[in-house]
């Protein structure tokens, strides 16, 4: 199995609020994408890859109950890390992770617009689903997708960790194959670049250079938000993480 993860502020942005967290030998992958001013953002999305991290590492299989608990876990101690701390007051995170549950399926639970991609058969699909205002247009059939990529009120999000309303996860179960390759990446990534070069780089270039064409792609196209992805490959022996 190979895996790689890439982060970096982008051109416009003085700070990097995303957050990721990768543990192969796990096979536990998150992003995070905080919102909130005098770097809240950056607190907000290290608490949520914490959860994470601290669920990983607790020795508990695979499972949606695990990963349920950590979004609820990372959701309460971003409240009250804003409560405690009044500069940090309305703070919020994206949060998508995704976990190898053994033979041939994934789990992932995902609040806000970061995204996990399946290339499979030369085909990229979009296995999350955005919580944003634009794709509830889209799905409305109010605009197309491609109006979407430049509507003027594309950054806001319907869901995230740490606000009040509707921040419940989608609790999800995706199969896996050899030969797949999957990608976890913010909105810095897929504001800025469409499917269709990010299919290409996945399809050319071993792990290590995707994520780092990506990167390099979304930067070349602006880069006005910071921008994470962690590229992971399955090996052709069905075995995606080396596992004890």
């Amino acid at each position: 199995m190979a895996a790689e993860l890439r982060t970096h502020r982008g051109n416009v942005r003085r700070e990097n609020e995303d957050a990721a967290f990768m543990d192969a030998r796990r096979g536990v992958f998150a992003v995070a994408d905080g919102m909130g001013g005098h770097q809240a953002g950056e607190v907000a999305s290290r608490i949520a890859v914490d959860a994470v991290r601290r669920m990983a590492r607790s020795g508990e299989p695979a499972g949606i109950a695990p990963m349920t608990r950590a979004v609820r876990a990372a959701h309460e101690e971003i409240v009250a890390h804003a409560q405690a701390h009044p500069e940090c007051a309305g703070m919020g995170t994206t949060l998508t992770a995704m976990w190898y549950a053994g033979g041939r399926f994934v789990y992932i639970a995902h609040v806000g617009d970061s995204r996990i991609y399946r290339l499979r058969d030369g085909r990229l699909q979009q296995i999350t689903q955005d919580h944003s205002l634009v794709e509830e247009l889209v799905l409305a059939g109010l605009i197309t997708r491609e109006e979407a990529r430049v509507h003027p009120r594309r950054n806001i999000i319907t869901r995230a960790l740490g606000t009040e309303g509707d921040n419940a996860p989608d609790m999800l179960a995706a199969d896996v194959r050899p030969g797949d390759v999957w990608l976890l990446c913010t909105d810095g990534l897929s504001s800025m670049v469409d499917d269709v070069r990010i299919s290409r780089a996945l399809l050319a270039l071993p792990p290590e250079r995707a994520a780092d064409e990506l990167v390099r792609l979304a930067l070349s196209a602006g880069g006005r938000d910071n921008v994470t992805v962690i590229v992971a490959t399955l090996d052709g022996e069905g075995e995606p993480w080396n596992r004890d």
